[in-house]
């Protein structure tokens, strides 16, 4: 069974933008159906906004900006409504990441996967943990080898 996973708005750029090294192992568990990636209204909405912001010093024209979009939306399955939850979610510092939380609780996902500092804080915390993982690229990369 594939794992269930939701990027940050840093991961998808450095996917999308960036081509990121870094990023090849979990573009590779993706593309053989190891993981399966969700994304919501929300967290696409950053996404689609962070992508007219000047990355590299420059910002991407209209036509990048749908390229990578549309990469996401080819990638990434739409999570559907969220369901109630009788358990809370730890809060994060920063609110407008509360999002990804959100959404890795409503799809159940295994691993929210960031490089946020205010997001990877919440995985140490011993109190009120994430139902879920959360890890940067580089610890899901190490997972996925360990489990080969």
């Amino acid at each position: 069974m594939p794992l269930r996973l939701v990027l940050d708005t840093n991961v998808w750029l450095d996917w999308l933008v960036f081509d990121d090294a870094g990023i090849a192992p979990l573009k590779a568990a993706a593309a053989a159906a190891r993981a399966e990636i969700f994304i919501d209204a929300a967290c696409a909405g950053e996404l689609a906004a962070v992508l007219g912001y000047p990355l590299r010093k420059e910002i991407l024209d209209a036509a990048a900006q749908a390229a990578c979009l549309a990469e996401c939306k080819r990638v990434a399955r739409s999570a559907g409504a969220a369901a109630e939850h009788r358990d809370p979610l730890p809060v994060c510092g920063d609110p407008d990441d509360q999002k990804f939380l959100e959404l890795a609780r409503a799809c159940g996902a295994d691993f929210l996967v960031t490089k946020d500092q205010k997001l990877l804080v919440l995985a140490r915390r011993k109190i009120r943990r994430a139902p879920f993982g959360i890890v940067t690229p580089a610890q899901f990369a190490a997972m996925l080898a360990a489990a080969l």
